[in-house]
């Protein structure tokens, strides 16, 4: 699901980053970057149980200008908090059906938030090309 949404993503000119950990203790199933600056974050729910039994997504709002659900046509959308955006998405696409509501980010948290985005990102880049490091 989480490969569907990034690629998605890339129709609105953003690159993502998958299992992202904005700080400790959280960890953000896709993160992405806009060619703005913006910063979406999008978690992935692959039913039910999966979406209940997860009670700290709302941590993730203060890390993200947008904030959505991604989750499969048969997910009961309905469960999903007001107010927060909806991808359906599968292992190869995805469809924004509510843009989250925008809460811009602070400046000094934006900032390093992206550089910390960029790090991990050549970070991964690095063990692709040197898996020994």
């Amino acid at each position: 699901m989480a490969r569907g949404v990034c690629r998605h993503l890339t129709e609105y000119d953003f690159v993502s980053i998958v299992e992202f950990i904005p700080e400790r203790g959280k960890r953000v199933d896709v993160m992405s970057l806009g060619p703005k600056g913006e910063i979406w974050v999008i978690e992935c729910k692959s039913s039910r149980v999966d979406f209940t039994s997860d009670a700290k997504w709302e941590g993730y709002l203060e890390w993200c200008d947008r904030y959505f659900w991604a989750v499969d046509e048969e997910f009961p959308s309905d469960l999903l908090p007001e107010g927060t955006g909806l991808i359906i998405a599968d292992a190869y696409n995805a469809e924004i059906i509510r843009m989250g509501p925008e809460d811009r980010l602070a400046p000094a948290r934006r900032a390093a938030l992206t550089r910390k985005f960029a790090r991990h990102a050549g970070r991964r880049l690095q063990g692709f090309r040197d898996p020994v490091l």
